[in-house]
């Protein structure tokens, strides 16, 4: 049988979840890409797997195009992993919602608890933290392998009834605001003009103009630009400065570039 993973990022999560997984099912990792190139399963999978991380307790926009390009899929198997840090509310529950709309089912929906990427909030874990959260992620992608492999259907993994009720409003009054909320980004003197923030976002939201980065109100909040910035120049409102960055220590930033250019063309 053929599985294909399709997967999205920002600080490298979900790219290392969907290439771990790819190993135990012998699959092939994709990415979610947009535009007139935009790659979406031809019904050629036997089982098809989108990868991404929680956005503001919900799904990114990335994600939600991708599903609403999906064909009917209702005699295959589809099944979703929720990259988070450890609130992954009902954002499965949406994704299930979308594809039943469309006609599609989902069969399986697992919550990975990765360590945080939003710097906004906190900065990096410790590394001895990060480790035990990988090699956590590593065991339950063993279980997942098998439930794939089966072709089980379950329900999807959810948070408590309240992070689902109140998170889940949360990310409703957000998600319209979400590509505006940018204008919080600012640049330190230490920023030396090496533009990669431009190439590794994946929104196309950075143009570079005087040797700095100026952002164009496209942004989805993966704040990949912030995290990847070898300067660490750039910062987010007044709760970022002094904060320890995180990307995963098994992703490159050429990898990154390649994913964001990809997805732009």
């Amino acid at each position: 049988m053929t599985t294909c993973l399709y997967y999205y990022t920002g600080t490298g999560n979900s790219l290392w979840v969907a290439r771990k997984l790819a190993q135990r099912l012998d699959g092939d990792v994709k990415m979610i890409s947009l535009g007139t190139e935009y790659e979406i399963p031809d019904g050629s999978c036997d089982r098809v797997g989108i990868i991404f991380p929680v956005h503001i307790w919900g799904l990114p926009s990335r994600v939600m195009e991708f599903v609403t390009k999906l064909p009917d899929r209702s005699s295959g198997y589809m099944f979703a992993l929720a990259v988070n840090a450890g609130q992954v509310a009902g954002t499965l529950l949406q994704l299930q919602k979308m594809l039943v709309g469309k006609g599609n089912g989902l069969g399986a929906g697992f919550d990975i608890k990765m360590p945080s990427n939003y710097i906004i909030w906190n900065g990096a874990q410790p590394e001895a933290e990060q480790a035990v959260l990988f090699d956590l992620a590593e065991n339950k992608l063993d279980e997942i392998a098998g439930v794939v492999k089966r072709k089980e259907v379950c329900p999807p993994e959810k948070g408590p009834w309240w992070q689902n009720l109140f998170f889940s409003l949360a990310y409703k009054l957000t998600f319209s605001k979400v590509p505006s909320l940018d204008k919080d980004f600012w640049v330190e003197p230490a920023c030396n003009g090496c533009g990669l923030c431009a190439r590794i976002c994946s929104a196309g939201d950075i143009i570079i103009e005087g040797g700095r980065p100026v952002w164009q109100h496209r942004c989805e909040q993966c704040l990949a630009c912030l995290q990847w910035c070898p300067q660490e120049a750039i910062q987010y409102g007044k709760k970022t400065t002094g904060k320890k960055r995180y990307h995963h220590p098994e992703v490159s930033a050429a990898e990154m570039i390649a994913t964001a250019a990809k997805r732009r063309c």
